[in-house]
């Protein structure tokens, strides 16, 4: 007997064929199964959807985009078309307020000047209506004519009730010129013919200090359209007009522009 025969021995027992050859076998066979399954479920699976759906994706993508840039451009043409609609209701509503202005600088120039007018009008009434008031009272000088006056005023009486034709000069028609004329003629005064030299022939005096004989004539001095002769007492005779002849007049219902003196 060894003297190492009771020492038990330190090596690992070995594992038998038929141990390993079994469990290779197994594994061999998960193995096996594990590689029909992988290839099984290769063989029928599904298509990779990713692959296929990418070019509609991008697809998608350019629409959107191209939408975008029409929706942006759609919206600057409708900030410039609102702008431009501005601009023209401002440049209206300037025109607008000019013209107003305009108009009622226009409106006030034409009311400025009827104010005028009226007060104008106002005051030449006034002044007629002095003037009438004037020569309705009774002359400062006698009534009564005397010398070259009284002449003159017997030979205009003695024409009362003949007719007033235009042109005419006697001796049973006169015109206002030719009757004065001929009246002044009788006491040696040669006077124009017509009634804008005669307002101009003599003195030009006041119709509020008038004496008996005295031309009395209507409108300017130099463009008068009408003359007669003052009698006293507020009155003047005159050819009228071809519907009154060679009538007596009183001043107050015709006052007279003015009057010259010649005697």
């Amino acid at each position: 007997m060894s003297h190492t025969a009771h020492i038990p021995s330190h090596r690992k027992p070995r594992r038998s064929s038929s141990k390993l050859a079994l469990r290779a076998g197994v594994a061999g066979g998960v193995l096996s199964t594990i590689a029909v399954a992988s290839g099984a479920g290769a063989a029928t699976a599904d298509p990779v959807t990713e692959t296929i759906e990418m070019p509609t994706l991008t697809s998608g993508l350019s629409a959107a985009v191209a939408q975008s840039a029409e929706a942006t451009q759609q919206v600057a043409l409708d900030l410039e078309l609102q702008a431009q609609e501005d601009a023209a209701a401002a440049k209206a509503a300037k025109t607008a307020k000019q013209a107003k202005a305009e108009a009622d600088r226009k409106a006030e120039a034409k009311k400025a000047e009827a104010k005028k007018r009226a007060e104008a009008a106002a005051q030449e009434r006034a002044s007629r209506s002095s003037e009438r008031t004037t020569l309705s009272a009774p002359s400062s000088s006698s009534s009564t004519a005397t010398g070259s006056a009284a002449t003159v005023v017997a030979f205009l009486k003695a024409q009362l009730g003949d007719a007033y034709v235009m042109g005419a000069t006697g001796p049973n028609s006169w015109d206002c010129s030719s009757l004065v004329q001929a009246a002044f003629r009788q006491v040696g005064v040669d006077l124009p013919r017509v009634s804008q030299d005669q307002s101009v022939a003599g003195t030009q005096v006041g119709t509020s200090n008038l004496q008996i004989g005295d031309i009395l004539y209507w409108g300017g001095a130099g463009s008068a359209y009408h003359v007669g002769v003052y009698i006293g007492d507020g009155q003047y005779l005159d050819a009228a007009n071809p519907g009154k002849g060679v009538v007596i007049q009183d001043l107050s219902g015709y006052p007279a522009s003015g009057a010259v003196r010649v005697l």
